[in-house]
């Protein structure tokens, strides 16, 4: 049986091409992002297309209905999310003047007692200011808001058309995701074959315990934000508690948008601040839940992360590469352990722990020499 260890002269030239490809993306970077959500999306529909498939569809219409789903699932969340967003912002709009009155009857006495001055809070100063501001700028900052916005209109639009093509990625990399992957298979060579196929059979398995724990985590966290935003009287709790539950699983941009939200409709619809301390008490327990219970829990455990591992893991990566750090970080970590342990057992096997060549113990026959 040949050797599956890997020499030096081996190493340099596969360092090298890893090398090379980690330049490579680095450079098409910009242009890998609808690449890279059409591959993750790939991976978490291809099993609903094979189960079709097994039913006996055409594996195209298969591909079709599973990214219709996913397209439906979208829509139906933007059909419930925008229409509070347009209706609350309005409304806040129209009761901006009695909110800024509450703000200064409340708020303001005691915010100028802490900083031993007089605050008050007037809209209509603060719109004049800015109109004498801009007027005494002239020409200046509306060429620069005119440039920012032509720079920004551009990055939109390029963003838009990036995330366009996310669904034709997804429908050729579905149609053909069979095919793909016995190419990069046959890629692997032969000696390394069995252990890598072992290596990637573990990391599908622990990604599909990380998916599974997360749609559980999402389903808990809309019950619980439902039930406590009803309790505070809220007339939207369970709309804002839905959309905040499903959509934990974008770090910080979930959880914002729904507290946003609860924030808005409670300054509209409550007389007093009680109701804003509630849904702050609610969000806040949400937050807490989330991050030392229900996510080290039900989601670390199955991918096999122990729960001071998952809150580190989200610490670092997010300090090493902000909000897609947090996104990624444990998936990433589930599969740097998996890897981690297979490279652990080849070291408790290795000539290294055992000092030298691997020690075998066993009985010395007559006559042998001690």
């Amino acid at each position: 049986m040949p050797d599956a260890r890997l020499s030096a002269r081996h190493i340099l030239p596969w360092g090298a091409a890893a090398l090379g490809t980690l330049v490579l993306l680095w450079v098409l970077g910009p242009i890998l992002t609808p690449f890279v959500m059409a591959a993750v999306l790939g991976y978490m529909l291809e099993p609903g297309v094979t189960w079709l498939v097994r039913r006996r569809l055409p594996r195209p219409l298969a591909v079709l209905l599973m990214i219709l789903a996913l397209v439906l699932v979208v829509v139906a969340l933007a059909l419930v999310v925008v229409p509070i967003v347009v209706k609350e912002g309005a409304a806040l709009s129209g009761k901006l003047p009695l909110l800024l009155d509450r703000l200064n009857s409340h708020v303001a006495p005691r915010l100028g007692e802490w900083l031993n001055t007089e605050i008050r809070f007037d809209f209509e100063s603060a719109r004049s200011l800015l109109t004498e501001k801009l007027a005494e700028s002239g020409d200046g900052i509306y060429r620069s808001v005119f440039d920012s916005l032509r720079i920004g209109t551009g990055k939109v639009m390029g963003v838009v058309g990036l995330l366009a093509l996310v669904p034709v990625v997804l429908f050729y990399l579905l149609l053909d995701w069979n095919l793909i992957v016995s190419k990069i298979a046959r890629l692997i060579p032969l000696p390394l074959r069995p252990r890598v196929t072992r290596l990637v059979g573990e990391v599908d398995a622990v990604l599909a315990q990380f998916l599974r724990g997360q749609i559980v985590v999402m389903l808990a966290l809309a019950a619980f934000y439902s039930v406590g935003l009803v309790f505070t009287g809220l007339d939207v709790a369970l709309p804002v508690g839905i959309i905040t539950g499903l959509l934990v699983f974008v770090p910080y941009i979930g959880y914002s948008l729904g507290l946003v939200l609860a924030v808005l409709s409670g300054l509209l619809q409550f007389g007093s601040w009680g109701g804003l301390v509630g849904i702050a008490i609610v969000y806040s327990l949400g937050q807490a839940l989330e991050s030392f219970v229900l996510t080290p829990r039900l989601v670390g455990e199955r991918i096999g992360l122990h729960p001071i591992t998952v809150i580190f893991a989200l610490m670092a990566f997010g300090q090493l590469f902000g909000f897609v750090g947090v996104l990624v970080a444990l998936p990433v970590s589930a599969v740097l352990a998996v890897g981690v342990q297979h490279l652990l057992r080849h070291y408790f096997d290795s000539p290294l722990y055992h000092g030298g060549d691997r020690i075998v113990l066993a009985k010395p026959q007559d006559g042998a020499p001690d």
